[in-house]
């Protein structure tokens, strides 16, 4: 069995079949938006034949961009002794193709766009301040830079650790 791409209107026919799409992005990007009907089992949960079913029955894995799972392709096939597919360009192309999406608009914005979000901001703020305040505030900018090498090189994420407590990240 190998991992072969599909194409969106490819996956849809295979899904009125009765193949099985399974979204591999964190649990609050699924939260946020899927595609109808797709069941959340973020990547890191997945595991050497953890996919219960009957081996007739086809997976097809995606992401948001494709990217994700054409990187993960052995840990997906390896979660699976059924036909496993990916969904070429993710969600992202099943979107540009005109096919269902359900976007939950009350749910917050995934956690890594949030920390995108804050941390330019704060560049932002910091750079104009430094110009017109002080230079000295510009070291903020550079703090703000250090945090994200750390997170980079260690996994861990202050920033992200921060907006996870905030309100509008709970239920």
């Amino acid at each position: 069995m190998s991992l072969s791409p599909l194409s969106p209107a490819q996956a849809e026919n295979l899904m009125k079949l009765g193949a099985r799409l399974i979204d591999v992005r964190a649990a609050d990007a699924h939260a946020r938006t899927s595609i109808p009907g797709a069941e959340n089992i973020p990547l890191d949960q997945l595991s050497a034949r953890s996919l219960n079913q009957p081996e007739h029955q086809a997976v097809i894995f995606h992401c948001q961009s494709g990217l994700r799972t054409t990187t993960s392709a052995s840990v997906l096939q390896a979660s699976t002794n059924a036909s496993a597919y990916v969904l070429e360009g993710g969600i992202d192309n099943w979107r540009k193709h005109g096919l269902p999406v359900t976007i939950n608009r009350k749910q917050p914005l995934e956690l890594s766009r949030q920390v995108h979000l804050t941390v330019g901001l704060l560049i932002v703020v910091a750079t104009v301040l430094g110009a017109l305040v002080s230079p000295w505030i510009h070291a903020a900018a550079g703090l703000i830079g250090v945090g994200l090498f750390v997170a980079g090189a260690t996994g861990f994420c202050g920033m992200a650790r921060l907006l996870q407590k905030m309100p509008w990240n709970h239920a």
